[in-house]
């Protein structure tokens, strides 16, 4: 069995979003031509995208094809609109969320689903969060790297995921047993990369890094020892800095453990003092197109905090789902079926029947 975390999904159509809320910015999709359309922001081309981004029966063809068992759905970071006004944006993630759990409803042994919820008013956030995991029983949300405060202000502030404000969705997603997806947008030091796909492959997973690192030195996990939170594209540059960061931590407290004492590392796998493996405090997915990239996942986070994941049906996603797991012949069967499905489902909480969430 092979559960791909990480996938995206639109609908097909959607109102005019500049005219409807009456300011620009907001993405709206041209058809073309037949099973093609282009993401526009104003007259420009954000992506262009075919049938396979709002087409269930065309993703399933290819789910089977690749022999993926279930998808989990998220919309297109882009639609995240945490600039937009509060009450837009709590409008179009209820347009979002909405389809997203009818997709599910009509194949719920295919497709599972996660919320986008409007992080620049918290409340709102937890809100929706709530409605999404009670009434529509999507798994969670998937949220962006950082937040847009204040939109309705004039002023817009960057937030990042340690700030205080944050905390009434940290505290619903825990009552709610809600699973937390990180995904990388408008991505740090964009003006500076206006070549070479540079935000996609240099900003991504600089932006995932400061996400993990905020999180941990902001102490959030240890607020909300009960939250669950995965980071996409393997934690982004994280990783292969965790050495730069602890030594960070150990040379300058001054600057680096002012909110957190905790080193840093312990948020990783390691040994307890009965020599048992304790595995990481947050999840990762497996998108890093490399196998020793992912060895070194399956080193610091241990594979029960490793869980296969595409970014299906997008170019830098993996073009056969979950062919580099199943590549690596060091595996054990376990192994394989840990990272393939195993760890997915622990983290979006696929085994409860409940019709309640656990915990609430």
């Amino acid at each position: 069995m092979k559960i791909d975390l990480h996938t995206h999904i639109l609908p097909r159509d959607w109102p005019d979003l500049d005219a409807k809320y009456g300011y620009s910015g907001f993405v709206r999709l041209d058809h073309y031509k037949p099973c093609c359309a282009r993401m526009m922001i104003g007259d420009r081309v954000f992506r262009e995208i075919t049938d396979n981004v709002w087409n269930p029966e065309r993703r399933i063809e290819e789910c089977d094809r690749d022999g993926v068992s279930m998808q989990v759905l998220s919309t297109v970071p882009v639609m995240f609109s945490y600039w937009a006004k509060p009450a837009d944006a709590l409008d179009l993630s209820r347009v979002l969320n909405d389809h997203i759990a009818e997709v599910v409803r009509d194949h719920p042994k295919r497709f599972a689903g996660l919320a986008t919820i409007p992080m620049q008013d918290p409340d709102l956030a937890a809100t929706e969060l709530e409605r999404c995991v009670r009434d529509l029983r999507l798994r969670g949300a998937q949220i962006g790297t950082h937040v847009d405060a204040n939109p309705h202000s004039g002023r817009i502030d960057t937030l990042n995921l340690d700030n205080a404000s944050l905390q009434p969705v940290w505290s619903a997603a825990e009552q709610l047993n809600a699973a937390i997806f990180v995904h990388p947008w408008d991505m740090l030091g964009k003006e500076r990369m206006p070549k070479y796909w540079l935000p996609w492959l240099v900003g991504m997973p600089a932006e995932t890094s400061l996400a993990i690192c905020s999180m941990i030195f902001g102490g959030v996990f240890e607020r909300f020892p009960n939250l669950r939170v995965a980071f996409a594209h393997g934690g982004g540059a994280f990783p292969f800095t965790v050495g730069r960061i602890e030594h960070a931590f150990h040379m300058r407290p001054d600057l680096v453990a002012i909110d957190n004492n905790t080193n840093p590392r312990k948020y990783l796998a390691h040994g307890n003092k009965k020599g048992d493996l304790v595995p990481a405090r947050f999840y990762v997915d497996s998108l890093v197109h490399d196998a020793d990239a992912l060895r070194m996942l399956f080193k610091l986070f241990s594979a029960q905090r490793v869980a296969f994941g595409s970014d299906y049906p997008f170019p830098l996603g993996e073009a056969h789902p979950g062919e580099l797991i199943k590549s690596m012949k060091e595996l054990s069967a376990k192994e394989r079926t840990r990272l393939l499905s195993g760890t997915a489902r622990e983290f979006l909480g696929l085994e409860a029947t409940s019709k309640e969430p656990r915990n609430a």
